[in-house]
């Protein structure tokens, strides 16, 4: 596994892991997401000490841009499906000349699998499908998605976190 200080992008599924995976819509059936200030904080605190942030989802919807322009992220990536995700970072990776054993990542579906079994910090919710809390040396938080899973990736990574993984 990685060490933590070798990490330069931190990468974050939407559904399920920034948020707590529910659909809601309101009475005009517009949809909404539930996001956790507290994430957006790690991510803040990330790219304040030098690494950069980014989402990657395979939605397409301006909810997430809003969130992503809000936060400031350096990567936003939507509409990426399947295994799209790896290759999508694979081409990332190479434009910014990093390899992806730097790259951390949390995930919490079978869409994120593919991307997990490559990087080298994976990270998914306590509440992820149970075939992503099977890979190989995967760091499973004790929060579930939605509520302070990437704050505590975050604070592993920037040593706030007292835990060793």
């Amino acid at each position: 596994m990685t060490e933590k200080k070798d990490i330069r992008l931190v990468l974050c599924d939407v559904d399920g892991t920034l948020t707590d995976g529910g659909m809601y819509y309101n009475a005009q059936g517009d949809a909404m997401k539930r996001f956790y200030v507290r994430d957006g904080m790690g991510l803040k605190l990330l790219q304040k000490a030098g690494i950069k942030v980014g989402i990657i989802t395979s939605e397409t919807t301006d909810i997430v841009s809003s969130r992503a322009k809000k936060l400031e992220v350096d990567y936003l990536f939507q509409g990426v499906r399947f295994e799209g995700k790896l290759e999508v970072i694979k081409q990332l990776c190479s434009q910014i000349g990093i390899n992806m054993q730097q790259v951390a990542f949390i995930g919490d579906d079978v869409n994120d699998i593919d991307l997990l079994s490559a990087v080298g910090l994976a990270v998914c919710p306590n509440d992820a499908a149970q075939q992503v809390k099977n890979i190989p040396n995967i760091l499973i938080t004790p929060q579930n998605g939605g509520h302070g899973a990437v704050r505590y990736l975050a604070d592993i990574i920037l040593n706030v976190t007292p835990k060793k993984f």
